[in-house]
């Protein structure tokens, strides 16, 4: 899973992950992300609309129909991090 981008957004920060397979996930930390008074991570699963290792613009949509999840999933640790985002480099294009 390649990291595209880290922005700050809403007083945090914001990690967005591209995999081969056109998924990827945003990583957020910031006061209205679930977790952040523990100061764990917020996770959604993304499909990227175009490649964004060729396009620095590129957009995406946030994905609810996944084997992962069909929502964020909240209060996660960076071990949890790594985890999810292996699953996501699984799923079928």
């Amino acid at each position: 899973m390649q990291l595209i981008r880290q922005t700050h957004i809403y007083g945090g920060i914001q990690k967005l992950y591209y995999a081969p397979n056109g998924y990827g996930a945003s990583v957020v930390k910031h006061a209205a992300s679930y977790g952040y008074n523990y100061r764990l991570w917020e996770l959604a699963v993304i499909k990227w609309l175009t490649d964004p290792t060729k396009n620095n613009k590129a957009k995406f949509d946030l994905v609810y129909n996944t084997p992962i999840t069909d929502d964020v999933i909240g209060s996660l640790s960076n071990n949890e991090i790594t985890a999810i985002l292996k699953q996501i480099e699984e799923l079928p294009s």
